[in-house]
């Protein structure tokens, strides 16, 4: 069919986040629900969206991984981080990251660094770093699971405590001034603390979303990390909290998510 620009607009916007409603769709490009309901049906009737609730989504998107969902939550500010985190990674470094989205947006900057030593327990990391450039990537064993196709257990744990890094780089769940970086998984915890202790630099990358979040699991205390990069700037009890306990905080733009 041939696409007006409000077809690809729509498309473009499903294409970077997924699934997105109706109304939100008619309000972000300034027309009514029945003019929205009117582009929608023929993009509809050719397949190339479905419609799903009250919302609209791509056809491959229906039953996909939960991580390829989590990649598209607030992709923006995630290649932002990924981007002002890369600036601290030179050629020939070596890099330990664990495995999720933020980390995963970090290792797709990496392409553009030489050289590298990379441990990661993420067959996505891994699969990305892998092969070019002349870097080095070891890949923690164990049974992959399913949702993020990571390693974790025993196994993964006892692998990556045998290396020492320039970065130790983690994504977490949640963070906040009364209980430090959690997580929502026990594996996942003990494997992002274990990664932390093994770097020269330790550093935590996290959208502004995990802030003032309780999560489940303590990965560690605000004072086992350096350096904390996110897309917005901790405020109130956090800020002073991670001031309290040394830890420098970056904040990226969106701009650095184009660059």
């Amino acid at each position: 069919m041939r696409y007006s620009k409000r077809h690809s607009a729509i498309l473009r916007i499903l294409q970077d986040e997924g699934t997105c409603s109706i109304a939100d769709l008619a309000q972000r490009m300034g027309v009514s629900l029945e003019t929205i309901r009117r582009d929608v049906k023929p993009l509809t009737d050719a397949g190339e969206v479905l419609k799903v609730h009250g919302a609209v989504t791509l056809p491959f998107q229906v039953g996909e991984a939960p991580f390829e969902r989590r990649m598209r939550e607030n992709a923006d500010a995630k290649r932002a981080i990924a981007a002002q985190t890369a600036g601290h990674i030179q050629d020939g470094d070596s890099v330990m990251l664990d495995t999720g989205t933020t980390t995963s947006y970090l290792a797709r900057e990496l392409r553009k660094r030489r050289d590298l030593t990379v441990v990661t327990n993420s067959s996505d990391i891994a699969r990305t770093l892998a092969t070019v450039n002349g870097n080095t990537v070891y890949m923690a064993g164990g049974a992959l699971r399913g949702d993020s196709g990571a390693a974790f257990g025993h196994a993964a744990v006892d692998f990556v405590s045998r290396f020492q890094v320039h970065h130790a780089i983690i994504s977490i769940g949640a963070l906040a001034a009364e209980t430090g970086a959690m997580d929502y998984n026990l594996e996942e915890a003990e494997f992002a603390r274990v990664v932390l202790l093994r770097g020269a630099s330790r550093i935590v990358v996290s959208d502004c979303s995990k802030f003032g979040r309780q999560g489940l699991v303590k990965v560690c205390d605000l004072a086992d990390f350096d350096m904390l990069v996110t897309d917005v700037a901790p405020s109130g009890p956090l800020a002073e909290a991670l001031d309290a306990a040394g830890v420098k905080t970056e904040t990226a733009t969106m701009a650095q998510a184009v660059a």
